[in-house]
């Protein structure tokens, strides 16, 4: 920390003011994301349990916007937003895309003196930059860390294919509660949403990511934004036919939150804890097979497709899904 601060007064501060001027002009629009929601014991097949978590997010625009990160709202029953000044407000969910980890929450009320963070251009930043970090690690608030962009990142496997997802690598300390916190660069412009770290002891090691300002951009401001709700199991080859999916593949239902597409959808989460090599995961919910005619399956099209079914519904308009529940397959149907 002490040796990436003297490269940022000795480099890029010049032109956006000390890092304490900076730091004070921006702190005001983060905030500490709590949220609540609920699953089933891993432990003891069926009972429920209630689910608590802690991130980070920033204000975006005076329209009482938040940005963070998916996972930490994905299937949140509750949201609520503290300020700076230990104000709470609630929120919900506006839009969320997993695969990507980004989230857009809308505050149910706009506080006066809202304070809201610039947006920067992502693509403009280069490897060495300076960038700073303001989040909640641990639940410590409005919490500074410094450091450089480290590299430019695509994530593998599937979420890869399927969006356009850009990660930004950085060596500025990020812990657990730092996530959906900004990354900003020298001028206070936020250029990223914090996302995960790469660690083997389980703390931060030098190696975390944000997701760039522009991936975000584009995918909750320039789309139609929406929220499933969902958390799931993508199955295919044996694992699918070892539970019964009579096509290539399905999305095993884990969890579903409260008031979202799913929980409108009446799709059912699973309640038996199972565990396959080194992962652990729960059965015995639904598998959805077909969402607005576009099938589930092992093809990254038809998957973007489902997407776009989803994201074209106008409002108000019914979304059909087929399932697979108990062994039988059923349509179910809601508003979206």
């Amino acid at each position: 920390l002490f040796i990436g601060m003297s490269f940022f007064f000795s480099g890029g501060v010049a032109e956006g003011g000390s890092l304490t001027k900076v730091f004070k002009e921006v702190n005001p629009a983060v905030v500490t994301i709590l949220a609540t929601g609920h699953g089933y014991s891993k432990t003891r097949p069926g009972e429920k349990v209630v689910s608590k978590g802690l991130g980070s997010g920033f204000v975006v625009g005076k329209n009482g916007l938040v940005m963070t990160a998916a996972h930490v709202v994905q299937v949140a029953d509750t949201v609520v937003v503290e300020f700076l000044n230990g104000k709470k407000i609630g929120a919900r969910v506006q839009g969320s895309v997993a695969l990507a980890d980004v989230a857009l929450l809308q505050l149910d009320k706009v506080p006066s003196g809202l304070v809201s963070a610039p947006l920067g251009d992502s693509d403009k930043v280069s490897v060495g930059d300076e960038v700073f970090v303001i989040g909640a690690p641990y639940g410590v608030s409005h919490t500074l860390t410094v450091g450089h962009m480290s590299g430019r990142r695509k994530p593998e496997g599937r979420s890869s294919q399927l969006l356009p997802i850009e990660l930004l690598q950085t060596d500025a300390a990020i812990n657990s509660g730092n996530s959906g916190g900004p990354m900003f660069n020298t001028k206070g412009e936020v250029i990223g949403i914090v996302s995960h770290i790469l660690s083997k002891s389980g703390g931060f090691e030098g190696l975390g990511f944000a997701v760039s300002m522009n991936t975000a951009n584009a995918l909750l401001m320039q789309e139609k934004s929406f929220w499933t709700g969902l958390e799931f199991i993508f199955l295919s080859g044996p694992l699918a036919k070892a539970l019964n999916v009579p096509q290539e593949a399905g999305l095993l239902v884990q969890r579903v939150a409260d008031k979202s597409l799913g929980y409108f959808m009446l799709l059912e989460p699973s309640k038996i804890p199972v565990k396959i090599g080194r992962d652990e995961f729960f059965i015995g919910g639904d598998i959805i097979l077909d969402v607005g005619g576009a099938r589930v399956s092992t093809d990254v099209e038809d998957m973007r497709r489902i997407r776009r079914t989803i994201m074209n519904v106008p409002p108000g308009r019914r979304i059909k899904a087929k399932v697979l529940r108990g062994g039988k397959i059923l349509e179910l149907f809601t508003a979206k």
